[in-house]
């Protein structure tokens, strides 16, 4: 993709990833309902207020600092030509700017909702999506510590699920959310093995290689599964979470498989299963 153009809110929206959206704003709502004592919480401002912030101001901190500071690898990526944004230099400034708008944002989401729970979720949020690029830390050449960190993702469900509920989430929620964002982090990270070794990034994946980063995905997603249709009392509508360890299976039997093909169905298979979720929790709860 060429470099941005145009006015600021069209820069700000391609810089934020539109499509991943729903990997903040949807994990936030989903832990809202988990958490919430009934429908009339989907009412409450600060809800309406977090869902803002989750869907636009949070993706344009994490992908701003991350095409910040990540230009060795972006240069060499292919996905940087069609898919995604790539950061050019004259863009240096707007780019700093919604850096800095998404940074005040924050600040006000903690002023208008005062709570040293809320706020620690949002710090980790924030320490994490800078550290997985930014120096000194720099998760994302760390073998392990780069997937391990994506539990970033895993937060906005946290802050829901607190803001609806006033408790922290159960264990066994934050240790599937752990396996899913884990695994979704070295799925992401295969297809660009090439390009990382290239800049001389030591990514898990470029670490273990292909097939055991799959065989890694398929242990993590396994877990995952296992834990959502336990939780669930084997419902049969819980055995969807499968689809998601059949993938990286499918990708290990057959090679002819393109990876590519495969990760940019993850979006529509997570907004999906996402989407499922919060309508059966919403129906249980009175929502419908």
């Amino acid at each position: 993709m060429t470099p941005a153009r145009g006015g600021l809110l069209a820069y700000a929206c391609r810089l934020s990833r539109p499509l991943f959206w729903i990997y903040t704003g949807g994990t936030y709502v989903v832990g809202f309902a988990l958490g919430m004592p009934d429908w009339h919480a989907f009412l409450m401002p600060a809800y309406m207020a977090a869902l803002l912030y989750f869907f636009f101001p949070a993706n344009l901190f994490i992908y701003g600092v991350n095409d910040l500071f990540d230009q060795d690898t972006d240069r060499q990526n292919p996905k940087k030509e069609c898919r995604e944004y790539r950061y050019s230099v004259p863009d240096r400034d707007r780019l700093v700017l919604l850096i800095g708008f998404s940074l005040a944002c924050t600040v006000l989401l903690a002023s208008a909702v005062p709570d040293s729970r809320l706020a620690l979720v949002l710090a980790g949020f924030l320490f994490l999506s800078a550290s997985y690029s930014a120096p000194p830390l720099r998760f994302k050449r760390l073998p392990f510590l780069d997937f391990a960190s994506n539990v970033l993702y895993a937060m906005p469900g946290v802050y829901g699920y607190l803001l609806a509920s006033g408790n922290w989430p159960p264990a066994w929620l934050l240790l599937g959310a752990f396996f899913h964002v884990a695994a979704m982090h070295l799925f992401s990270a295969v297809p660009d093995i090439e390009c990382d070794r290239a800049a001389g990034i030591t990514t898990t994946a470029v670490f273990l290689g292909r097939e055991r980063s799959l065989c890694l995905c398929l242990v993590f997603w396994s877990c995952l599964s296992l834990i959502v249709i336990l939780a669930s009392d084997v419902r049969p509508l819980s055995l969807l979470v499968l689809a998601y360890p059949v993938v990286p299976a499918l990708l290990l039997l057959d090679r002819e498989i393109p990876i590519d093909r495969a990760y940019w169905r993850l979006p529509a298979i997570n907004t999906a299963l996402g989407g499922l979720v919060f309508t059966a929790v919403s129906v249980a709860k009175g929502g419908f």
